[in-house]
């Protein structure tokens, strides 16, 4: 278990509860089990900027201020992925699978699987010859994670191979882990695909709302549609669906849970430098 973001997630859930008065630093950290010394140098080493600036960001008006960036969908589209580096923009190719292969179920195919360690949490892995097929948070139990996984390659063979995992981790949150892209292989329906691939276009600190992506797609009147791909993607961060927001500027529900879709969108925010425009006050460290 990850003891850091575990330490942040219950940061996240005292913040989502409480943020509308904007606790100050100790008593966070207080409801964390830390000194203000430790859980400042904690998130600082884990987010890259103080807990009073992150945290502000997780209110309300945080969702607000990303979704006024929601145009760059749009121009993403015109350019291709593009971004400061691949920490914040990953290089991915997307392949489908057949309609023969999905009527299989995985039968015939064989799945590498392996847990790991992200910024987030443990994370499961699933690799084909062909691509990442699934890519997970672990929530509360392994099982449970398996079992997701399970359901979407019910047939296929599984073998555990933890070293694959590691690697593919190291290469999707290590800024200079080399590698070439990360090729994808999908299990979808083509309006899914499609949905997903729109995901990928999606700029690291910024957002958009569930109408702007079915826009983005053609279908204006599909929002409800998209929503439902969205929450169907099975390659969680890899496929960017938590940078999905309400357009009423809320954060809105996340399969792997609020507190870490929050914790994901704010992570990419600071690391592009996009959380300096929430005013702080002076009692604040900086």
């Amino acid at each position: 278990m990850n003891t850091d973001y575990t330490r942040i997630e219950q940061a996240i859930h005292y913040l989502e509860t409480h943020y509308q008065r904007q606790p100050e630093l100790a008593e966070v950290a207080n409801a964390v089990g830390l000194s203000e010394f430790h859980f400042q140098r904690l998130f600082t080493r884990w987010a890259g900027i103080s807990p009073k600036r992150f945290l502000q960001f997780l209110t309300k008006e945080g969702a607000k201020e990303l979704l006024q960036r929601s145009s760059v969908l749009e121009a993403a589209y015109g350019v291709g992925l593009s971004g400061p580096g691949r920490l914040h923009d990953l290089l991915v190719s997307t392949e489908a699978v057949t309609p023969g292969q999905a009527r299989n179920k995985g039968l015939g195919l064989g799945i590498e699987y392996g847990f790991g360690q992200t910024p987030f949490g443990e994370a499961l892995v699933g690799v084909t010859a062909r691509g990442i097929c699934f890519f997970g948070f672990v929530e509360k139990e392994r099982e449970a994670a398996m079992d997701i996984l399970r359901g979407e390659w019910p047939l296929a063979a599984l073998e555990h191979a933890p070293g694959r995992a590691t690697r593919i981790l190291s290469s999707v949150f290590e800024a200079n882990s080399p590698s070439g892209p990360l090729p994808l292989y999908l299990n979808g329906t083509n309006f899914q695909i499609k949905v997903w691939e729109a995901l990928l276009r999606i700029p690291a600190g910024s957002a958009t709302t569930y109408e702007a992506l079915a826009a983005a797609i053609g279908q204006p009147a599909a929002a409800r549609a998209v929503g439902t791909a969205v929450s169907h993607n099975p390659v969680a961060y890899l496929i960017p669906c938590h940078r999905v927001l309400r357009k009423v500027g809320e954060f809105g529900k996340y399969r792997y849970g609020s507190a870490r879709k929050k914790a994901l969108l704010g992570w990419e925010s600071a690391q592009v430098g996009q959380i300096d425009y929430l005013s702080y006050d002076s009692q604040g460290v900086s």
